[in-house]
């Protein structure tokens, strides 16, 4: 016995304060990752000094005497502070995900690979103008001059992310910029998604009319009734079995994908003839997956000059060395997505006697094809046979599952703008930045083709626009389906027949009603020539920012913007709120508390109020009960917060019996569903919150999912590197924190939402703010990882001015970097 308590008391004076000791230090060998505050570098191709100036909200000022030498020092300020995101996104672009996570990437990786975005990144590289060449050239110089430096004493020379994976990145190329860029596209597509739930439909044995009741368009649109899938396609009807998975593509990009969650987003531009100062004011803030670190990086970018100084500031992405989302000295601009329709997905028949061959219309012709090998972490590599057809590349069956609905011997191939190799979008961004009217920044946008935005404009002249670029194809007036579905390969009335040309983009300039906003749903009137989409977002955000600003006559002010932007009413949940009400309130045995509650609800989802959350898990049991029995295993892709969905059910619009269990005897009426589906929900969050309903808060179930990539999947990791706060908002506010109600775990999490807010002054563009989600930083033991984060849920913000007079005190390190 002595023997071990002598054992145990050396183990205790001597082992522990070892291992106290060397966690200790490495835990100082990682903190020291973060990069010095100051410091000087030499890179080659500069062709003068280059200061990065970080202020105390770690926001650089970077001055040059060239784009190029600007673009250099943004390169080099990305890698500093976002090195690990870049990395992620770059392997994502290439296919290379399971190098790095292993077994569970492997899909994602078939998928990308499948698509070719690096190849084309490479061909759009080559067919750059010189001059964003030379552009693309020095970020990639910047990025590659921090990488390659020399290491310090006792510190880890890269972020943790890569010492916890034993990961070196390689040398940045241009081609990777591009392919930054392009993966915007991945997580702004929507219309494959809304193809592939609609044949889910189709395969199960749905009419037309279900499927337009399950993904109904806009009141006002009037398109061909969509045709009868199962006979066009030849589809088997009946049960399906489907992945646990969902075949969800987007498990490890970044930000995190989901398909019900894809961006949106808030912009309006006000006239100065409707402000009070007489001056425009410009907001937007773009509404993403919320990321950790966010998905922006603030920067202010000065070009210093013999004929004046130029500045640029705003939110990019690192990546890319353009400012998306800012202004300069003379414009301010501000993007939404426009949720154009640039996907086709056509199914293609195998020829029964040559598996190598698939039907066009003049015959059968050979796939494309080539092998590709993906090398697994952990395990053996991976070889398969990538395709592609006249049409695009051939999709992996594991696609949203969509090889359990195709008819046998068939595949789908995707049509998709954004795998173009002549995308030229980046030169449409360098050209930005000679602008300094409206007009020259709509010609600027010559260029562009993916994704297409909404952008508002304004300028020191007084002048306001919009231009929404992109490449958006025509299809064969014949072609019934208009993108809602797959159609057949083989039939070339289901070919694109072109592009919407240039100057048929929509545009305005200077309207006469003094001001412009969009918010995702339809932003064309009906003597519009060509065809976008018919998957517009519900039209609630936008019938609230004319409210509040484009048809509110009161003098406009920046506070009346900002107010805007942190608006949380719930115009949607207003109207279908008291109609549930009004069906279950007079029913015996309904918990009158929580009617009381609900019935005084005002609808605005504020954080310190259970009221948004009991209305939200009411909504949500509400859609499980109506619609789960019916739609089966294709249920959770379709399920989100469909309000127009379920407000025509409710107001007896509707065909079909979504309210009656199909799996019960007897019939149920939508007032018994709803009661059933209160019951259900104050179980719920009994059992996920306890049983004092007075301790309930949506603030704390909607928390901002900052989610790292890969660490929020690990525990222990998750709690150092994702970035959680609680949130106001929901699905249909303009202070948006969209809802993944398909995930049992965390339905209420706040997974989408306002990424970036920014609000521009033209009476003085240096009081315009800006914020994001996290922190500048992606290093968590930097002080700049989390700082924006309450900021950002307060709808705050900081001011990032381009005098040195005024932003010179507040800087706490420079860097130099030398020719």
């Amino acid at each position: 016995m002595r023997r071990i308590i002598k054992a145990l008391v050396r183990f205790i004076f001597v082992a522990v304060p070892l291992i106290i000791i060397a966690a200790g230090a490495g835990y100082l060998w990682l903190a020291r990752s973060l990069p010095p505050a100051s410091g000087t570098m030499k890179i080659d191709g500069l062709s003068d000094v280059v200061t990065i100036a970080r202020d105390e909200n770690g926001v650089p000022h970077i001055t040059g005497s060239s784009v190029e030498d600007v673009f250099a020092g943004l390169g080099f300020a990305h890698a500093q502070d976002r090195l690990w995101q870049m990395e992620v996104v770059r392997i994502a672009a290439q296919g290379r995900l399971s190098e790095l996570f292993g077994e569970q990437t492997v899909d994602s990786d078939i998928w990308l690979r499948s698509m070719g975005f690096y190849e084309a990144s490479k061909a759009s590289y080559e067919l750059l103008p010189d001059d964003a060449k030379r552009a693309v050239d020095a970020y990639s110089d910047g990025i590659n001059a921090w990488m390659s430096r020399g290491g310090r004493t006792f510190a880890s020379k890269l972020p943790p992310e890569f010492v916890i994976l034993n990961h070196t990145p390689e040398p940045w190329e241009p081609a990777h910029t591009l392919s930054a860029l392009r993966m915007m596209s991945v997580t702004l597509a929507k219309n494959a998604s809304e193809e592939v739930k609609r044949l889910s439909f189709a395969r199960l044995g749905f009419s037309p009319q279900d499927i337009d009741e399950l993904m109904p368009m806009l009141p006002g649109e009037n398109p061909p009734a969509l045709p009868d899938l199962t006979a066009l396609l030849e589809l088997n009807t009946g049960p399906l079995q489907i992945s646990a998975t969902g075949g969800n593509r987007d498990a490890f990009l970044l930000p995190p994908g989901d398909q019900n969650n894809k961006g949106a987003s808030n912009n309006w531009v006000v006239s100065g003839s409707r402000t009070e100062t007489g001056k425009p004011i410009l907001a937007n803030d773009p509404h993403l997956s919320l990321s950790a670190p966010s998905l922006w990086y603030l920067a202010h970018l000065k070009v210093e000059g013999s004929d004046g100084d130029r500045n640029y500031v705003g939110a990019t992405t690192p990546g890319s060395p353009l400012v998306l989302l800012g202004r300069s000295d003379h414009l301010a601009w501000g993007f939404t997505n426009t949720g154009s329709d640039v996907q086709d997905i056509f199914v293609e028949k195998i020829n029964p006697d040559n598996a190598d061959e698939y039907l066009a219309p003049d015959g059968w012709k050979t796939f494309g094809s080539k092998e590709e090998t993906i090398r697994i972490r952990g395990g053996e590599e991976r070889k398969f046979t990538r395709r592609w057809t006249r049409h695009g590349p051939v999709l992996p069956a594991s696609y949203l599952d969509i090889g359990t609905y195709l008819p046998e011997n068939t595949v789908a191939a995707l049509q998709w703008v954004a795998l173009s190799p002549d995308d030229l979008t980046l030169d449409a961004g360098i050209k930005v930045l000679n602008q300094t009217t409206v007009e020259g920044f709509q010609e600027a946008m010559r260029n562009y083709v993916t994704p297409m935005q909404s952008m508002v404009i304004a300028d020191t002249s007084g002048n306001i626009g919009l231009i929404a670029p992109g490449r958006v194809p025509i299809r064969n007036p014949d072609n019934t389906i208009m993108g809602r579905a797959p159609v057949p390969g083989w039939d070339a009335v289901y070919d694109w027949t072109g592009f919407i040309p240039f100057e048929g983009l929509p545009r305005q300039n200077n309207p006469a009603i003094g001001a412009i906003g969009t918010a995702n749903t339809k932003m064309v009137g009906p003597d519009y020539p060509y065809f976008l989409t018919l998957d517009w977002d519900e039209p609630w955000r936008q019938e609230r920012v004319n409210q509040l600003i484009v048809d509110n006559r009161t003098p406009q002010t920046v506070q009346m913007t900002r107010d805007a932007q942190a608006d949380v009413l719930s115009q949607a949940f207003a109207s279908v709120g008291p109609k549930m009400i009004a069906l279950i309130e007079d029913k015996e045995g309904v918990d009158k508390q929580a009617l009381a509650t609900l019935k005084a609800f005002d609808y605005k989802m504020v954080r310190d109020s259970r009221a948004p959350l009991m209305f939200m898990a009411w909504f949500r049991e509400s859609m499980i009960g109506i619609y789960s029995d019916d739609l089966g295993p294709a249920f959770d892709a379709w399920f989100k917060a469909r309000v127009n969905v379920v407000e025509a059910v409710l107001d007896g619009k509707a065909q079909r019996d979504w309210c009656d269990d199909r799996s019960t005897q007897g019939g149920e009426s939508c007032a018994d569903i709803l009661a059933e589906s209160l019951d259900r929900a104050i179980a719920d969050l009994q059992r996920r919150y306890g049983d004092n309903r007075e301790k309930w808060s949506w603030g704390a179930a909607h928390k901002s999912a900052g989610a790292h990539s890969p660490f929020s999947r690990v525990p222990f990791l998750n709690a150092i590197f994702d970035v959680k706060v609680e949130s106001p908002g929901g699905p249909f506010t303009l202070d948006r924190g969209r809802t993944p109600l398909n995930d049992a775990a965390e339905p209420f999490i706040n997974k989408s939402g306002s990424s970036f807010r920014g609000i521009y002054d033209f009476t003085d563009l240096d009081k315009s703010t800006y914020i994001q989600t996290t922190g500048q930083s992606g290093n968590p033991f930097s002080r700049h990882y989390r700082d924006f984060a309450v900021p950002w849920s307060n709808v705050e913000s900081i001011t990032i001015p381009t005098d040195p007079a005024v932003y010179q005190p507040n800087v706490v390190g420079t860097w130099q970097l030398t020719p």
